[in-house]
Parts: structure tokens; C-alpha cells; sequence
């Protein structure tokens, strides 16, 4: 709970706090609702999410006859918090292999994202091997590499402008010969309107599923956090390409948009697995859906 409240701070403070201040303000009338309304707009719940949980809480007050303030809060955070769900399990059970596919566009924190991610199952017991696929950039190459070093895991890579394809199947033949359970594969971050980047992240996932059954057994998508209601149109590009299995949520400690966390779950249908809450290795985090609305409504 502790890492949560601290990193929604700029959350909280910026627009779930002036809930408190609206509901205590005055009697609870139709501007109060449209004021609520509004706020949850500016959190970054989206329009749809904003006025869904708006109308459950209104019913909820006239049918029960609530008018404290306190109880219109609770009711609040009741609707917020059933929006959403623990996540389930990664698929990485099962199998002598599983495969993760890690997509998103430049400047989300993929690469850094893989890197806390295996560092987290390497905690749990996995053998972990990573597939840098991103081989448009050179940097992408290099900071995997660096990553991989710092944290003991290899990576399996090519030349700068390779076969994104061919780096996928090297990783495969080497995960097999070197015993290895877990394969996480970098791609590029491609813009989500680009469609031959996307059908070339296309072929990444033909390539996995050739080469191991049922692959990828999960496909994360990293969004950036600051990125509000812009990342929840990244993601359904992605969807329609590579079907996404979940999603890590970065930078939310720096961004006063921790609302979308809602829309994912309500427009997308997606888990959020993770969610990065600091710059250090650890400060990744499996979703915590009661700390999280909690860390809303906290005071600072």
C-alpha cells in the first residue's frame, strides 16, 4: 500500500482530492454530480468510463437515500474499485518454454519494462533469455544488452537492420540449448498508425508460433501512464494486431492521469499485470486493485 500511495500522489492530489473538497463543500445536488463527472474526465477515465460510474453511484445515492458525504465516498470508491480485477497468473506454466511478446510504441519504457520483468521472475525461479527484435535502432540493441548485463540475463541479438524474424528464431534455438524456460522478446516501437511496422510485429508473432506451440503465451503491452486516453488508442491498435493478453502501466508515479488505469479495464477488457511506480529495478509491481483505489482517496 505504501508504494502506492506514494506514487499516485500527483493522482490524488491533482484530481481525486477535489472530490473530498466537492462533497464536503456543499448539499449534493445535480452540480456536484456533474462535478464529479467532470473530474473523473480529467483523471483520464475517458468520457464513457466517467459517465458509467457517475450513474451507478447517482442510482446508488437515490435508491439507498444517501446524502452524507461520507457514504457518497464510499459508494465511490465501491463502483471505481468494481471496475476493476486481480490479474490473473502469467501464462508461464505448463510447458518447458513460454513465450512473452513485449510490444509498444518508442518511448513508453518497454525495454526498461522487460528488464524489471525478468528481474521479477528471475526472483520467482524462472530461467529467463531475452530476444532484443527491436533491431531497427542500434540503441534498442544496446540497452537491452546493458540491461541484460546489469541483471544477469542473456540476450540474444543480431546486427543493426537484421531480420527481426531470424533474432526471434536464434533466441528460441537458444533458449532450448541453454535450458532456459521463460523467452521475452523486445520489438520495436512501432507508431501505431504505421501499418507495415505493424504487419512486420505481425510477423514477430508468426515466427514465435512456428517455432514453439501455442506461442506467445502472452503478449504485454507497455503504455505509458502520462499518456492518458493516447496510450488506450495505441492499445486497441495493438490489439487488433498481436491480441493482447495484458498490460504494464509505466510511469504512473509521475503523472497526474492514473484514472486510465479504469479504461483499461472498462473500454479495453485487459489486465493490468504490472504497473511501474518508481525508476528503480524493483519499483515494478504486481496490480493491486484495492491498494490502488485506496492510494486514490488517501490523504496526502
Amino acid at each position: 500500500m505504501g508504494l502506492f500511495k506514494r506514487g499516485m500522489s500527483k493522482t490524488r492530489n491533482s484530481f481525486f482530492g477535489r472530490i473530498t473538497q466537492i462533497l464536503g463543500a456543499s448539499e449534493i445536488d445535480d452540480e456536484t454530480w456533474e462535478d464529479l463527472e467532470a473530474i473523473l474526465i480529467q483523471s483520464d477515465l475517458g468520457a464513457q468510463t466517467a459517465i458509467d460510474v457517475i450513474e451507478k453511484v447517482r442510482e446508488r445515492a437515490d435508491t439507498e437515500a444517501i446524502v452524507s458525504f461520507d457514504h457518497v465516498l464510499d459508494v465511490l470508491k465501491e463502483t471505481l474499485r468494481d471496475l476493476l480485477q486481480e490479474p490473473p497468473p502469467l501464462d508461464l506454466q505448463g510447458r518447458r518454454l513460454s513465450v512473452i511478446l513485449i510490444v509498444g510504441v518508442n518511448g513508453s519504457g518497454k525495454t526498461t519494462s522487460i528488464a524489471k520483468l525478468s528481474n521479477r521472475l528471475k526472483s520467482d525461479g524462472r530461467e529467463v533469455i531475452l530476444a532484443a527484435a527491436d533491431t531497427f535502432r542500434a540503441a534498442a540493441i544496446e540497452q537491452l544488452q546493458t540491461w541484460g548485463r546489469r541483471i544477469d540475463v542473456p540476450v540474444i541479438a543480431s546486427e543493426p537492420n537484421s531480420d527481426p524474424g531470424s533474432v526471434v528464431f536464434n533466441a528460441t534455438g537458444a533458449a532450448r540449448a541453454r535450458q532456459k524456460d521463460t523467452l521475452i522478446i523486445d520489438t520495436a516501437g512501432r507508431l501505431h498508425n504505421n501499418y507495415n511496422l505493424m504487419e512486420e510485429l505481425a510477423k514477430i508473432r508468426n515466427v514465435s508460433q512456428k517455432t514453439v506451440h501455442a506461442a506467445p503465451h502472452e503478449v504485454l503491452l507497455v503504455l505509458d501512464g502520462t499518456t492518458g486516453q493516447n496510450a488506450l488508442q495505441q492499445a486497441k491498435k495493438f490489439q487488433e494486431i498481436v491480441d493482447v493478453t495484458g498490460v504494464i502501466v509505466t510511469k504512473l508515479d509521475g503523472s497526474a492521469k492514473g484514472g486510465m488505469i479504469f479504461a483499461i479495464y472498462n473500454e479495453l477488457n485487459l489486465p493490468v499485470h504490472y504497473v511501474g511506480l518508481g525508476e528503480g529495478i524493483d519499483d515494478m509491481i504486481r496490480f493491486d486493485p484495492d491498494a490502488f483505489v485506496d492510494s486514490l482517496f488517501e490523504e496526502s
